[in-house]
């Protein structure tokens, strides 16, 4: 039974990230909050998981409660890095209040720390001050901000995923970062609805391109099917499927610079997949790439002999917006 004092998270893992030349043990946690502004990317769930409007004080003291519950939960001995998600945006006054940026300042400080948020709410003053609250000189760069940029091409963002802000807004906030001292993370997405496969792949590797000389890291996130988005009402009427693992191995290996990926749901039907019977060793050596960064690794995986890869290059080939898409 919780106490009342504390207060269980949306999620919380542990895992291992490469961060600064070095594979960390991280710590994810995904706070439940006020809601994210926007509330209208097509593929997001957790834009459902948030509180009914609260005071702000009220607010506060839910999310407080969050952070004194993942520090029962966790020792601080057992990870270096902590990832912050929630709703929308760490970094939004009215999702996450002052009083929360502090309690997590106050408690994680001394770890690496990498929040999400918007770039509207990239501002130097707020990223300057959580910086220095949780800097102990343990880390060239202690705070990274991570963006879901999802894509470089502003009309694939807007028609695709509804994102609301362009990549401009997204060159803004790296500035505005990098001068209070931030990294910047950006996430790509890999295969939005209504893009065909051929179409999703070449997106990614050219916003990889072009993002690489911009953002300190880069994260392609492969779509997946969650509950109650408009991809999953898109996916039960056939008219949206999840990326090849095939193109996958595809975008990383032409990659010009090392791409952190973890593919979640790899293998099933809601999540990244090929036929089954070879996605195992192939989301397992992605896995295994993302904190190696041995393309080597990924290029034998290529090799895998598959049935299913005709069927991947039939569908580069053939199919249209029109009629996608030709596979379940």
């Amino acid at each position: 039974m919780l106490s009342k004092l504390t207060e269980k998270p949306l999620a919380s893992w542990r895992g291992k990230d490469l961060y600064e030349g070095r594979i960390l043990d991280t710590l994810t946690v995904i706070f439940r909050s006020g809601g994210c502004s926007w509330n209208r990317c097509r593929m997001c769930g957790y834009r459902h998981e948030r509180y009914p409007d609260l005071p702000q004080g009220e607010l506060a003291e839910r999310l407080i409660r969050q952070v004194r519950w993942v520090k029962e939960n966790f020792s601080d001995e057992d990870y270096q890095m902590l990832k912050i998600f929630t709703s929308g945006s760490f970094f939004d006054p009215d999702e996450v209040p002052p009083a929360v940026r502090s309690a997590v300042a106050e408690a994680f400080r001394g770890k690496a720390v990498i929040a999400e948020t918007r770039p509207d709410y990239v501002d130097h003053d707020v990223l300057r001050e959580f910086r220095e609250s949780i800097d102990t000189g343990a880390w060239a760069r202690p705070l990274s901000v991570a963006v879901g940029l999802e894509t470089t091409n502003d009309v694939i963002r807007e028609r695709s995923i509804d994102k609301g802000f362009s990549y401009t807004d997204f060159l803004r906030a790296t500035g505005v970062a990098h001068a209070a001292g931030a990294g910047m993370k950006a996430y790509l997405l890999m295969k939005p609805p209504f893009l065909t496969e051929r179409e999703a792949r070449d997106d990614m590797i050219r916003s990889i391109g072009d993002v690489a000389s911009v953002a300190d890291s880069i994260s392609m996130n492969l779509c997946t099917v969650q509950s109650r988005t408009e991809v999953e009402r898109l996916w039960k009427q056939h008219a949206y499927r999840p990326p090849y693992l095939w193109s996958v191995l595809d975008v990383l290996i032409s990659s010009p610079v090392h791409i952190l990926c973890d593919p979640v749901g790899g293998g099933q039907t809601r999540g990244p997949h090929n036929c089954g019977a070879c996605d195992g060793p192939i989301v397992e050596g992605i896995g295994d790439y993302s904190l190696s960064g041995d393309v080597g690794l990924l290029r034998a995986l290529k090799e895998t002999e598959c049935g299913c890869k005709e069927e991947w290059e039939f569908v580069l080939d053939r199919e249209e917006p029109f009629c996608m898409p030709l596979t379940r």
